[in-house]
């Protein structure tokens, strides 16, 4: 290093630092594009309700309940999970209802949808990471690889965490001739990575896009962004309204509950299916992701206010990234499921099942759990100490938030 090099600003040091897996800024047009946004205020894109997005409590205490040895064995199967085995040959033939949904683990489903295929937050890497050697390693395979999968008519990106948005599935989608519908600015990403803008649909809250007879609508989330130490928030996270000429889905992402459901329902529900987040919640990030009766309640708020339709959760038993249990959401959804007379689906990864047919609700993970206790059934008198999510200090926590 020169002596020059020392007088660099400090931002250009940083970029120079960035592996491609960080993608890119936003600049030029899509630049300018952003700052026209009505949801871009103050030179960062603002959720439509409050939120903390940088974790509450003490590092000393979250480290505690995180690397603890007991906590940690909680937070794992205790054995391999179960992938569908016959994946390939059960998409072959169309879905005799026009809609059939393929959860491949954590965010990731497939969903066919009246002749058309759309593959929301693909992610086939093995760590939700900029590094190969570091971070969050998938729990189990993908059930089958991209190339098996076939062509796909639109990839839907929520956010562009590493959970959710990933390098090298990119780089492969991006050799085929797939269209991608993505939030505001998380375009510069897939630019870098090989995606032409004329393939790209880059879309701010309530705006849509048609690709195929399909409509597409970017909805509101409650959530942040960001893929580096510097978060400038200036890409736009989102949930997904899919509507085709018969049926209607919705892909949450990454959110905290806010009332905004309600809305979303009221504009372009009820909906055939809801992939809701119940997983990776904490009360240290209590407002950007929902715990599995938050996640109830958002999709009954978007159906109306009753039940309907089924639920299929998502971002859950792939990726170990918070305290709780790793059975916990699934285990706390079945009861929310229960409690609110409302279908919820549970395949395994890899399990198609189409929701006006027979749902998969067997609860295959408890086999791979360690002693489970229901945290949530507690009244307040009985709250004491056990295996539900550690209490929320004052202050901030400095942790790497792209979950």
């Amino acid at each position: 290093m020169t002596g020059a090099d020392y007088l660099l600003p400090f931002r250009t040091k940083l970029r120079s630092m960035r592996t491609e897996s960080f993608g890119a800024d936003p600049a030029g047009a899509r630049m300018e594009r952003i700052r026209r946004s009505p949801h871009f205020v103050d030179g960062a894109f603002q959720n439509p309700v409050g939120a903390r997005t940088r974790p509450s409590g003490s590092t000393v205490e979250f480290a505690k309940i995180y690397f603890h040895k007991e906590q940690r064995a909680r937070r794992m199967p205790t054995g391999t999970v179960p992938v569908h085995a016959t994946t390939l040959a059960d998409l072959a033939a169309p879905p005799a209802t026009g809609l059939r949904l393929t959860w491949m683990g954590h965010s990731s489903v497939l969903a066919e949808i009246d002749g058309r295929r759309i593959l929301f937050d693909p992610v086939w890497g093995e760590r939700c990471s900029p590094f190969p050697f570091a971070g969050p390693k998938r729990l189990h395979p993908t059930p089958l690889s991209l190339a098996a999968l076939g062509p796909v008519d639109v990839v839907v990106i929520s956010h562009d965490h590493y959970d959710h948005l990933d390098l090298p599935t990119i780089r492969a989608l991006a050799g085929t001739d797939t269209v991608f519908a993505v939030p505001l600015g998380v375009g510069a990403h897939l630019e870098r990575w090989g995606v032409p803008t004329s393939r790209m649909h880059e879309l701010d809250w309530n705006e849509t896009a048609t690709v195929a007879g399909i409509s597409l609508t970017a909805t509101p989330a409650r959530h942040f962004c960001g893929r580096g130490l510097r978060n400038q928030q200036h890409t736009l996270w989102a949930s997904w309204a899919v509507t085709g000429p018969e049926h209607r889905i919705y892909h949450s992402g990454d959110t905290g509950y806010f009332p905004g459901f309600r809305d979303i329902g009221a504009e372009h529900g009820p909906f055939d299916a809801t992939m809701i987040q119940i997983g990776a919640y904490s009360e240290y990030w209590p407002d950007i992701h929902m715990t599995p009766a938050e996640g109830m309640r958002a999709h009954l708020d978007l159906q109306g206010g009753r039940p309907h339709g089924v639920l299929l959760p998502i971002h859950w038993g792939t990726f170990n990234l918070a305290p709780h249990a790793w059975a916990e959401p699934g285990e706390w959804t079945k009861d929310a499921g229960e409690e609110a007379g409302q279908a919820v689906a549970f395949p395994r990864p890899g399990e198609p099942f189409e929701p006006a047919g027979t749902l998969p609700v067997e609860p295959w993970w408890r086999s791979l759990s360690t002693s489970l206790g229901r945290p949530w059934r507690r009244t307040e008198k009985q709250a004491g100490p056990g295996p539900g999510p550690a209490p929320a200090a004052r202050g901030d926590l400095d942790l790497a938030g792209e979950r």
